[in-house]
This record gives C-alpha cells, sequence and structure tokens, in this order.
C-alpha cells in the first residue's frame, strides 16, 4: 500500500534534513580550508553548489527563513567564486556564523518549530551589506574544475536546457548557470520563449524558456555536467560535443555508495544513516543466500524417519555450514555498521579555529587515522569526550605565543587527533606539545582537598591519575572553558561505559597525551572462555598470545618477589587473577594452573586460571548499565546454559597486577 501523503512528507523532510547537515558539514570545512589556503586550490564550486542546494531544497518546503538566509550566503560565495572578492579572516568568520545559524533553523525544522530567521536579521544584514560592497577583479580562486580543464582538448560543447516550470520557486536561477558556464570559455546563448503565455494567464514563479548554448575552450564534458548538477532533476539537458580531439576527462566517477537512511538528524545528536558501499552491501546479500541454502538443506532432513549414522553425518554438516555462514553474515553486518572515524575529527577544525582565536593563541590541528574504521555507536559515544579533551588542550596544555617563544618553541601550537586499531580495540589520542602537567600542583592541590594524604608517596602515573578524581581541577579561576571540576572523570566515566579507558603520559614544558581505548564494536566479541573456581570468564580473543600447562621449573621470582615465568626466550610476568579479582579458588599453587599468556599494554603477562573451555562468540552487555563499574571487567555475557561469565579488561588488569606490584603484593 502507498504511503500517505504526510508519511510521504516526512520521508522527504527527513532526506532534506540529513543532506543539509551533510551539506553544512561540507560548507563548514570548504570555509575553514578556503581560509587557510594560500595558493587558492581549495574547490571554490563546492563551497558554493553546497549553500545552494541548501537554498534551493529550503525553498522547496516553503521555509523562508533558511531560504533568506542560505541566499545571503549564497550571493557572497558567488563573488567569491567569480574572483570579484577575497576570503579574509573576517568575512571566513561572518560565513561559519552563517553557518551556525543555519543549523540553529534547521534544528527548529526538525523540532516541528517555525523556521524564523527573525533572530539573524543582523548577520543577514551583514551578510547583505557584504554584497553589496565594491567588488574588485583579482584572479579568481581556482578550483578543481578549472585545473581538469587545462588537461581538457579545445573544441566547442552544444547544450539544450529545458527547464522544468518549477526551476524558480525552488530557488535556482538558470543566469547563474550561465554566469558559471562562462567561466569555463566563450559562451554563447540564445533563449527560446515561445511557451511564454500572455500576460494575463503569466504566472511570475513559473518557467517558461528553454535555451541553446555553445561554450568552446578547453573544457571536459564533467566540468558542464558539474555546472547542471544541482539542476538536474529539474531540467531536461543534452550535450553534446564537436571536439577537435579525443575528448579526455581524468575526473572519472567512481561507483556511488549506497545511503541506508533512517530518518534525519541534528549535528549534536547521534548519527541516524550511514553510508555503505555497494560491495558490502553485495557481500551481505551473498551471506543470505547461503543461509537460505542451508536451512534448505535442513529442512530436508525434518521429517520423523530414523537418525541414522548417515542422517547424524548431514545434520552434523549441516549445522556446521549454518555456524560458518551466521559468523559470515555476523562479520558482514558489523562491517556495515563500521564508519571512518573522519565523521567525529571533522568538527574539531571549526572548535580549534574558533577557541583558539578566543583565547588569543595560535594553534595547528592535524588529523591522523581519518580512514579507521569503529562501529558506529562507539564513535557516537566518543564525540563528547574527545571534544572536552581538545578544548582542555587549548585551555591548559598549550601556552601563548609569548610563553612558547620565551621556552624556545614555535609561536604556534599544535594539537594531534590520530587514531588506530590494536588488536580488537581502537585507540584515539589527543596530544599537544604545550607545557605538560604539573606533577608539583597535582599532588598539591589533592593534598589540600584531602584526595591524599600529606605523606604520601606516589609514582607519577598515580599522581597524574588524580586528575579524573570527580571534581578535580587546578585551575585557579573559573572561565567558559575550564575551572568547575566537571570533565576529565566524566570522560573516564563515558569511556568505561563503552568497556574501555584513559592514560595520560606528559612530559613537563613538552606536552601531554591523553589515550582513550576503546572496544571496536559493542555488540559481539570472540572469546576463549575459561574457569576460575566457581566462575566463568570471557578473554578476548584477540589478546591472547598463547595459552600453556605452567611447568614448575620455568617458574621464577623477579626481584625476590614477583612471579613471573621464563617463555622460550623471553621473561613473563605471572598473574593469579583469583588475587587480582578477589576469587575463591581450590588450586593455589602456580604449578596446577593453567596460563593464558596475552599482551597488555604492548607487554606480555600470563593469566593464570584453572581451567580452559570453549572459544566462542558472546553478546557483549554493559555491565555498568546492569550493574556497576568494576576494575578489570569489561562487560558480562549470557552463555548458552543460561549462565553468566565475565569478560576480562586485559588492559585494566594489566595495569591492576602493576599496581600491586608496585605496592609489594605478590601476583601470584
Amino acid at each position: 500500500m502507498a504511503p500517505s501523503l504526510s508519511e510521504l512528507q516526512q520521508q522527504l523532510l527527513g532526506t532534506f534534513l540529513e543532506e543539509s547537515y551533510e551539506g553544512l558539514d561540507n560548507l563548514e570545512s570548504g570555509l575553514l580550508g578556503l581560509e587557510s589556503s594560500e595558493d587558492g586550490s581549495v574547490a571554490i564550486n563546492d563551497i558554493f553548489r553546497a549553500a545552494h542546494s541548501l537554498k534551493g531544497g529550503a525553498a522547496t518546503f516553503g521555509f523562508a527563513g533558511l531560504t533568506e538566509l542560505a541566499h545571503e550566503m549564497e550571493t557572497v560565495l558567488d563573488d567569491v567564486r567569480a574572483g570579484k572578492r577575497v576570503v579574509t579572516p573576517a568575512l571566513s568568520s561572518l560565513l561559519l556564523q552563517g553557518v551556525d545559524g543555519l543549523r540553529a533553523l534547521l534544528a527548529d525544522v526538525r523540532q516541528g518549530l517555525p523556521a524564523d530567521a527573525t533572530a539573524f536579521a543582523a548577520l543577514i544584514s551583514q551578510l547583505r551589506a557584504v554584497s553589496k560592497q565594491p567588488k574588485h577583479t583579482d584572479a579568481p580562486v581556482t578550483s578543481k574544475s578549472t585545473v581538469a580543464a587545462t588537461r581538457a582538448a579545445p573544441g566547442t560543447w552544444h547544450i539544450k536546457l529545458k527547464a522544468a516550470a518549477s526551476i524558480l520557486s525552488s530557488g535556482n536561477e538558470p543566469l547563474r548557470l550561465f554566469r558559471e558556464l562562462g567561466s569555463l570559455g566563450q559562451l554563447q546563448v540564445s533563449c527560446d520563449a515561445t511557451d511564454v503565455p500572455p500576460l494575463s494567464t503569466l504566472e511570475p514563479e513559473t518557467c517558461y524558456l528553454s535555451w541553446a548554448m555553445t561554450v568552446s575552450g578547453n573544457i571536459t564534458r564533467g566540468q558542464i555536467e558539474d555546472v547542471f548538477a544541482w539542476v538536474a532533476d529539474e531540467c531536461q539537458l543534452d550535450i553534446s560535443s564537436s571536439a577537435t580531439t579525443k575528448e579526455s576527462d581524468p575526473s572519472a566517477a567512481s561507483a556511488a555508495p549506497v545511503r541506508v537512511e533512517s530518518g534525519a538528524r541534528n549535528a549534536e545528536e547521534p548519527l541516524e544513516s550511514i553510508r555503505v558501499s555497494v560491495g558490502k552491501v553485495d557481500q551481505l546479500m551473498n551471506m543470505v543466500g547461503e543461509l537460505v541454502i542451508t536451512q534448505s538443506m535442513l529442512g530436508e532432513l525434518e521429517d520423523d524417519g530414523p537418525i541414522d549414522r548417515a542422517r547424524l553425518a548431514r545434520i552434523r554438516e549441516g549445522l556446521s555450514l549454518l555456524a560458518r555462514n551466521t559468523r559470515s553474515l555476523q562479520d558482514s553486518v558489523m562491517r556495515l555498521r563500521s564508519i571512518p572515524v573522519s565523521i567525529v575529527f571533522a568538527r574539531f577544525p571549526r572548535l580549534v579555529r574558533d577557541t583558539s582565536q578566543s583565547l588569543n593563541k595560535k594553534v595547528d590541528l592535524r588529523l591522523t587515522g581519518q580512514t579507521t574504521e569503529v562501529d558506529k555507536t562507539v564513535l557516537e559515544k566518543l564525540s563528547d569526550p574527545l571534544v572536552h579533551l581538545v578544548r582542555n588542550s587549548l585551555d591548559h596544555g598549550v601556552e601563548g605565543p609569548q610563553e612558547r617563544l620565551a621556552a624556545g618553541k614555535p609561536e604556534s601550537g599544535t594539537i594531534e587527533l590520530r587514531a588506530y586499531h590494536r588488536g580488537g580495540d581502537i585507540v584515539v589520542e589527543v596530544e599537544d606539545d604545550g607545557r605538560g602537567l604539573s606533577r608539583e600542583r597535582i599532588l598539591d592541590k589533592a593534598r589540600r582537598v584531602g584526595l591524599v594524604a600529606d605523606d604520601a608517596d606516589l609514582d607519577d602515573n598515580a599522581v597524574y591519575d588524580l586528575i579524573f578524581a570527580p571534581g578535580f581541577s587546578t585551575a585557579e579561576s573559573v572561565t567558559d572553558l575550564s575551572g568547575r571540576g566537571v570533565g576529565m572523570d566524566v570522560v573516564r566515566k563515558n569511556i568505561r561505559t563503552l568497556g574501555g579507558d584513559v592514560s595520560v603520559t606528559t612530559k613537563p614544558g613538552k606536552g601531554t597525551k591523553v589515550c582513550l581505548r576503546v572496544p571496536l564494536t559493542l555488540a559481539i566479541i570472540d572469546g576463549q572462555l575459561v574457569r576460575l573456581g566457581d566462575y566463568h570468564y570471557v578473554v578476548p580473543l584477540l589478546s591472547i598470545v598463547e595459552s600453556i600447562q605452567v611447568d614448575p621449573k620455568f617458574v621464577m621470582r623477579v626481584d625476590g618477589r614477583i612471579p613471573a615465568y621464563r617463555l622460550r626466550d623471553e621473561v613473563v610476568r605471572m598473574v593469579d587473577l583469583a588475587k587480582v579479582l578477589a576469587i575463591p579458588v581450590a588450586k593455589n599453587e602456580a604449578s596446577d594452573r593453567l596460563m593464558v599468556v596475552v599482551e597488555s599494554d604492548g607487554e606480555k603477562i600470563g593469566l593464570l586460571v584453572d581451567e580452559l573451555l570453549a572459544q566462542q562468540q558472546v553478546v557483549v552487555k554493559s555491565l555498568e548499565t546492569n550493574f556497576d563499574h568494576v576494575d578489570g571487567v569489561s562487560g558480562a555475557t549470557v552463555l548458552g546454559d543460561g549462565g553468566i561469565a565475565f569478560i576480562l579488561d586485559i588492559v585494566v588488569l594489566g595495569r591492576l597486577s602493576r599496581r600491586r606490584s608496585a605496592l609489594g603484593l605478590v601476583a601470584a
């Protein structure tokens, strides 16, 4: 049954909002790139197109406020594109304010409120005033299209354009199309007005015209198609060539991705749609096909006949095939949910720009590993902690220009955001080259507020760990960015909710690095099931190096107290899980135990357990959501027999065992 009009309108509105937010992200990043570009190589056409498309969509839905603000931004950007206006820091700031205004109006639309631009009247007036200022004739900004044109063969293109009657009411202006075509080469235009009705029946917002054009020069077909890209659904277009040599278009389009739609999103709310390649969808379909074949195979065995050896063998074969296909299907779905961290990283150039300007600091932002993929849900929950850490680096970490010069550093500071995979985790680091953390200042404040006893002797890691205490802050005054003691404790809490952890390393005068470690997915992991006393635990399979039976002759003690095991050519620290987790067990001798060798923070450690059970996939359930945080445990899962097994956090277990060793407590 066809959807009702209201349902259809909701679907169209959702698509409009989704594409508008995406366009705003592109517009914002493009403006930041244009501002920092020294050679004018940014594709100004893409920036202009983003504003133009948003205006056209808003006009289609009748959002007058959105249309008005987008139109004024488009007018200014059109001057920039034509080389009639230079992007100064002041103009860039004004246009970025326009982006913020459009985002706020879209948020009103999403909530069902009227998109009233009254609050942005002053901004609209400023943009309008800029567009009326005298223009100059500086060389136009080089775009990707004009670069491509220098590699195209000379010739003449013939274009016939029949516009839809509604093209004007949707905010599209044919005059701008002609102007852009004219920037590519020598243009001639003839208009066909035979369909224009008598004045008494003419509708002012209806387009009755069609045009025939010729444009000559070193132009590719792709450049011409780019000009008409945003009106492709509102016109009949015919393009033919009389090039003197074979056309060569270097900008061949790649296979278009498939969009999976599920509604609109606000820039400050969770992502509600993802883009996936056709290849991923094809692979998913193949897996579903394999499952159907397996189901048919097992279906033939449903009769009530006797289960003889041959039939039992076929059942086992079918179940094995089912398990294999289910695993492949799960892997395909997980890849479908994986999205690059660039979606979150994209917000930080604007944040660093605005915040550094307000603090009178010069800061360069470097982004590394933007193509690293992670589960959509995990990535969404990383956003807020990263914002706080970057703002901390800007406020507390990076010094002002004069202080940096006095310290022998470059005037501009650097903040680097990097992401990479490590085992079954994703690691995201925020590192600055600022002043670093002050051990004495942190320890003094902790003693004054009663977090640490006056005579306590803490190592550096324990001191720096104090910044995660609730309410702790070394800031001398409260500002818009910091000083309220709310932040780092929330960062750690949010990351631990994901089953991850946070660590800090710093060098006074050199900088600070905060490392966030979270699982790639919150759904399913491969694990080794082990028994410890009466309890079952899951060791993530990606963390395991090997499992061995403890041989007493290779057991030793480092410094006379720390149990270790000589494993071929290296010494592995032995960790008694029962003691670290305070679990009673029947076997106390290490030589009677099995040892699972795992990698934790780049170090191999041996976990002592009573028994190795099966390897299996487990569905991860958050322990904090359903119970409370437990050090060394990242979550829980329900086993096939209905029992509960706890999922071990290998990195935290390694740190707990090292802390026990530092305090003089044996680990095994």
